[in-house]
């Protein structure tokens, strides 16, 4: 890694660079600002995710023990019969949503009242099963949008972390060296003009 540009040390090239570190300056503190908002969504994010998967856990095992149930008290083949043509228990409605720049899935779910069933030897454990069910469903598509949004924001996150140690270890301080660099070689050359001048003023005197 060089530890400067190679610029020619010039007053133009000194000023030039003064103003991009400034601006590199702004970018680094604007990067950091986005780091921080987004380690607060991800972990927003991550207790939401952690909360629903929790939910989506406890109601299939509800329902999945109502579905048991069902089984049980109506047999494989009736259960079978029963759920053939039923309708969709929820409605999706998927739409783009944006956090700091960040895309992701917003995914709404609603819930639609049950199609009644119109077969002999059906039990009420078959529309518990069925609400219990679509009730999960709902949670299942929060969880899958928590999900996106959590994964894309940490993606997010490594990005922006990359870019602002960049800037903070590897430009900004290159760009501050060769500032340095040509303030010490104009600083030098500013001294031997001087030096030059005194000798040819005491030449002018001597003569």
């Amino acid at each position: 890694m060089r530890d400067r540009l190679k610029i020619p040390p010039t007053k133009s090239a000194l000023l030039g660079l003064r103003r991009q570190v400034k601006f590199l300056e702004q970018g680094h503190a604007m990067l950091e600002r986005k780091r921080e908002l987004l380690t607060r969504l991800v972990y927003e994010r991550l207790d939401q995710y952690r909360k629903l998967r929790v939910e989506v856990r406890d109601g299939l095992k509800e329902a999945y023990r109502w579905l048991a149930l069902a089984q049980m008290r109506m047999g494989s083949q009736m259960l079978r019969q029963s759920a053939l043509g039923l309708r969709p228990a929820i409605r999706l409605n998927i739409l783009p949503r944006s956090s700091i720049g960040v895309e992701y899935p917003a995914v709404e779910a609603t819930l639609l009242p049950l199609q009644p069933v119109g077969l002999m030897w059906t039990d009420a454990s078959f529309d518990e099963t069925r609400a219990r069910l679509a009730q999960t469903a709902v949670i299942l598509a929060r969880l899958g949008e928590a999900e996106t949004a959590l994964w894309r924001l940490l993606d997010e996150q490594r990005k922006t972390q990359k870019r602002v140690n960049a800037l903070k270890y590897n430009v900004i301080p290159r760009y501050r060296a060769t500032i340095r660099f040509i303030q010490s070689a104009l600083e030098e050359e500013e001294r031997n003009t001087l030096f030059q001048i005194k000798v040819l003023r005491e030449k002018g005197v001597g003569a």
